[in-house]
């Protein structure tokens, strides 16, 4: 009986613990990558503004798992994309995971000092709960998205540098 009391007054401040670290963490965590491209922002934004020409420059858009269904809603894997904003520099896309997780994901064109140089600025967020192993499970966010992101926008530079003849 006492082993029984010591594992539960064991768990309880273990959970208390995790809680307590949790609540110092931010309930919002941002990813962001940036990319300088040598190409006017309107032939970027082709690009950005539909699912369909993600396929360009998004690895994996190609995929079997992937399912369009019109240029602003796709299925990717096991997320549901939908683009709920659009205007001339910004898109604006939610990615709702199959347990009902979402990240709001915004790509973002910067004009630089030139008329033919754009910065690309692609940045996740996500709101996460008070949970201990929701909030502690963010701290890989940056190391799962980073390099993913930094990818895909090296594809993106290349692909629109090639169709406008910027190598």
């Amino acid at each position: 009986m006492k082993l029984l009391k010591l594992a539960a007054i064991s768990l309880v401040c273990l959970f208390a613990l995790a809680t307590g670290i949790g609540a110092l963490l931010p309930s919002k965590v941002l990813v962001s990558r940036a990319v300088n491209i040598k190409a006017p922002a309107g032939k970027i934004m082709t690009e950005l503004n539909s699912l369909t020409h993600w396929k360009n420059w998004v690895e994996g858009m190609n995929d079997a798992s992937v399912h369009i269904r019109s240029a602003n809603e796709a299925s990717i894997g096991k997320s549901e994309v939908r683009i709920v904003k659009l205007t001339d520099t910004m898109v604006v896309s939610e990615w709702i995971s199959q347990r009902n997780k979402k990240q709001v994901s915004t790509i973002q064109l910067i004009g630089g000092q030139s008329e033919n140089l754009t910065i690309v600025q692609w940045q996740f967020e996500q709101s996460v709960g008070w949970l201990p192993w929701e909030k502690l499970g963010t701290m890989m966010n940056d190391k799962i998205l980073g390099p993913m992101m930094e990818k895909n926008l090296e594809k993106l530079r290349q692909y629109v540098e090639a169709q406008t003849g910027n190598l």
